[in-house]
Order: C-alpha cells, then structure tokens, then sequence
C-alpha cells in the first residue's frame, strides 16, 4: 500500500515532453526573436569584416628575395654540416674611417 501511493505521488510531481503543463507553455516573448536577430547581424557584420581582412593578406607567404633569406638561414638545416670560417687570404687595405667634424 506504501509503494503504491509513492508511485502515484512520484507520478503526478513529474511532467513528460508529450504532456505540458502550464499556463505559459509553448509562449515566447519578443526578447528572444530580438536576440536571435541580433545575433545573426552581428554574425553577418563579423563575417563580412574577416572577408575584408583576408583580402587584403598576399597570395603567398614567400620572400621576395630568396637568397637574401638564404644567408641568414645558412647552416640551420637539420643535417647540415658546420663549416669552418676562415679568413681571405689576401686582405686589401681600407681607408681609415673619418673623423666626426666637431
């Protein structure tokens, strides 16, 4: 007798999807269509920006001048060897640098 008024207790306190209760079920206020517009032009507005913006980036990311690049680069490949520096052999004499005038 006690689990059967449980049940019917446990029964009327829970509502399923099929079956609303409420006065104010299903109703909406005109808050939420302003939100959801809302949001929508803000996501049109964002999308329209980052078009500009991607437009305006190059085709490709590749230096101009490749072997201006390639001498900063030299020796930092994986696998690359390290070679010696050494110094011309034949060394020209160069003019004394100025004296700043005063």
């Amino acid at each position: 007798m006690m689990t059967t008024l449980a049940w019917e207790l446990l029964a009327q306190g829970t509502s399923t999807p099929s079956s609303p209760q409420g006065p104010e079920f299903g109703k909406a206020s005109p808050l939420g269509l302003v939100l959801v517009v809302a949001l929508l032009v803000g996501t049109v507005l964002l999308i329209r920006s980052m078009n500009k913006q991607l437009r305006k980036l190059p085709d490709t990311f590749e230096p101009e001048h490749p072997e201006a690049d390639q001498a900063a680069d030299e020796g930092t490949e994986r696998g690359a060897s390290i070679t010696e520096v050494t110094e011309p052999e034949h060394k020209t004499e160069q003019d004394p640098p100025a004296k700043p005038a005063s």
